[in-house]
């Protein structure tokens, strides 16, 4: 079964690591020579391709499974619609009728601001965020196409892992912290975050949906007291950020994600059962010796 990524980046890329690693034919569209190269090492087969501008992707035949897992850069002048719900178009017109399983990768803001409550699969959508709003908006793009009882919406909480623990240098030099003490936060460790989507293509039966979190939320502030233990840095100061900053808009969304349905039906064994094993595990990677 060959499989195509869109979106080959921190998540796609572990994604298309394990897939190679089972010796499946796997393709990822990028944009950039310089990537394809590392997806050559990684054993993928790149496809240079424009999601943004080329009214359609050379899709080889016989791909049957499809991972769109594309980001977005603030940096690249794009609107997040475009990237999320533009992009989700072009790759759906792409396709060839060869499609087994669709597997989107959305996030858990589709269900906005809840006041610290219980989130699941059941919940209302009622976005505030852009982010949220495109996802919820590409969501139902592909509810509406031609691949929606092929679809699996994997809905992740934050996703952390290697080289995205943000805050450790403010911790290492006692800088206070602006954002929220309170509050919850919902993550899910990269690797497992990979492990589940290989789950999903071979257990779920489409269409559905699934919340991705590790099931243990966390206060804010215990998750960096727990960070800075662990660097061995002072204890974490708090200062309030501005009413308009990312971090207070991310702070309003206060929920608590409940991912009975994914450990019900993907059984999925995480590799790091809550942020205690997930941040542990990342800095002692970090100060292993090269």
């Amino acid at each position: 079964m060959a499989k195509l990524i869109f979106g080959c980046g921190y998540l796609g890329l572990r994604v298309a690591r394990l897939w190679a690693a089972e010796g499946q034919v796997v393709f990822a569209v990028t944009r950039s020579q310089g990537h394809a190269a590392e997806l050559m090492a990684a054993g993928v087969e790149p496809i240079v391709g424009n999601l943004l501008a080329d009214a359609q992707i050379a899709v080889p035949q016989g791909v049957q499974t499809v991972l769109f897992a594309v980001g977005y850069d603030r940096s690249g002048g794009d609107s997040i619609e475009d990237v999320y719900v533009g992009g989700l178009s072009r790759a759906i017109r792409s396709l060839p009728n060869s499609i087994e399983r669709f597997i989107y990768i959305s996030s858990t803001g589709v269900y906005g601001e809840v006041g610290g409550n219980e989130v699941d699969e059941q919940s209302p959508y009622e976005p505030t965020r852009a982010g949220g709003k495109a996802c919820l908006a590409a969501e139902k793009l592909l509810q509406g196409s031609r691949l929606a009882s092929k679809a699996i919406i994997l809905r992740m909480a934050g996703i952390y892992g290697p080289g995205r623990i943000p805050r450790s240098a403010d911790l290492l030099a006692g800088r206070p912290i602006d954002a929220p003490q309170h509050g919850w936060l919902n993550l899910i460790h990269v690797d497992d975050a990979a492990r589940i989507v290989l789950l999903a293509e071979q257990r779920a039966a489409p269409p559905q949906s699934y919340v991705v979190s590790d099931g243990h939320p966390v206060q804010r502030a215990d998750y960096y007291r727990e960070l800075a233990c662990l660097l061995s840095a002072p204890p974490p100061t708090f200062v309030d950020s501005s009413s308009d900053s990312p971090a207070a808009e991310r702070a309003a969304g206060d929920k608590r994600v409940n991912p009975r349905k994914m450990f019900a039906e993907l059984h999925p064994t995480l590799l790091y059962p809550d942020y205690r094993a997930g941040l542990a595990g990342i800095v002692s990677a970090d100060r292993s010796p090269a």
